[in-house]
């Protein structure tokens, strides 16, 4: 077939830029994907010419072999008489497509597309395993006091980790040596499956995915490139936590691998129960039992608070549940922004027994208010 110019076929002209190169293919991929145009033979014609060009042009070696006139624009390109001809065809899923565009695959040799000619030889050089890895986060638990929760305290923690490997710098190989490129995937670290138009990738079976095989492991983390460890650490805890926050201690968790930041550390808190203060959200709340009298006639009772003791008020007439509350006594608000409430629920103390006198009282005080019935007219 007549050779075709490839950068009609992406669109662009021959002084692209590599990122105007790759808009053009992320377009147009988009569009003539077999996912998107299923039995369109044409699309998928379009489809193949598409990705073939930018195989060719998306590579900064291949594309001064092409511009110099050095290499048959379609071998290769699965046309007329190249290597993928009718039943070769691998598009890939459209995800697949877009994961190869932001770098998600690995084994992109000299800047070609996963697959190419310089995947091998870039993947010897700068192969899977070596690119860098942030660390895992860890979370561990402490337990606290309610006191400590309210007021902020300092607490000891001892933390089971992971860190490089000191005697291999985390490579898994032992010293001298270094793991090799997978023979499997070619250091792509996936694998296709599937005939036809379409396949499926997955993890190598040989290398687990990383892209490399270590033939000679390091005999002191028997090739895992970490060891086990465990680090201990003085934490602030916030005035103010509750039970069950999470504080985060930012690049404490788990080393990174080659040269990748550390992951990080997060804090879980259990608030052990006060015998006095109950959390209800953001304040607490404190039960206070008033005597009949004290609800009927009113007065001033001295109530708990967090930092010793106050008088409260008891308007009279009190009824069971009246709450009061004292703005900005309670708890510390997270992120310094003032403090919560103590709330007062009151109930009122009925005695289980009476004496003789107290029933005669009780008696006077009922007929006394016979004409007050709460019950009146609420049945007929």
């Amino acid at each position: 077939m007549a050779q075709q110019d490839l950068y009609k076929v992406l669109g662009v002209g021959k002084g692209a830029s590599a990122d105007e190169i790759k808009k053009a293919y992320r377009k147009l991929a988009r569009q003539y994907h077999p996912d998107r145009n299923p039995d369109d033979p044409k699309a998928e014609g379009r489809f193949k010419e598409v990705q073939h060009a930018y195989d060719v042009l998306g590579d900064a070696d291949k594309r001064r072999q092409y511009d110099r006139g050095g290499m048959n624009p379609f071998a290769g390109a699965g046309g007329p008489g190249g290597a993928g001809g009718a039943g070769g065809f691998d598009a890939g899923s459209f995800s697949d497509i877009l994961g190869n565009l932001f770098g998600n695959a690995t084994g992109r040799g000299g800047g070609g597309r996963p697959g190419g000619g310089g995947g091998a030889a870039g993947g010897a050089s700068t192969g899977r395993a070596q690119s860098s890895e942030r660390g895992r986060d860890l979370e561990t638990e402490v337990t606290l006091t309610f006191e400590q929760a309210v007021e902020g305290a300092q607490v000891s923690l001892t933390v089971p980790t992971s860190q490089r490997c000191g005697n291999c710098q985390g490579t898994g190989a032992r010293p001298g040596t270094a793991p090799k490129v997978c023979p499997r995937c070619n250091g792509r670290g996936v694998e296709s499956q599937g005939q036809g138009l379409f396949s499926i990738n997955q993890p190598c079976t040989q290398c687990g995915g990383a892209g490399t095989v270590i033939e000679d492991p390091c005999p002191v983390c028997a090739g895992s490139g970490s060891t086990k460890t465990v680090k201990k650490y003085k934490v602030n805890i916030p005035a103010g936590v509750r039970e069950g926050s999470r504080i985060r201690l930012a690049g404490k968790g788990e080393a990174g691998r080659h040269g990748g930041q550390p992951g990080d550390l997060f804090v879980l808190t259990h608030v052990l129960d006060s015998p006095v203060f109950k959390r209800k959200g953001e304040h607490v709340e404190v039960e206070v039992p008033l005597t009949i009298p004290e609800a009927l006639r009113g007065g001033e009772i001295e109530v708990p608070t967090l930092n010793g003791r106050k008088r409260l008020r008891v308007p009279p007439g009190t009824k069971h549940g009246t709450v009061q509350r004292l703005r900005g006594e309670g708890p510390p608000l997270l992120g310094g922004k003032g403090r919560a409430d103590i709330r007062y629920r009151f109930t009122i103390d009925v005695p289980d027994q009476l004496t003789s006198e107290q029933e005669k009282l009780v008696e006077k005080l009922s007929k006394s208010m016979n004409g007050d019935n709460p019950r009146a007219g609420l049945f007929a």
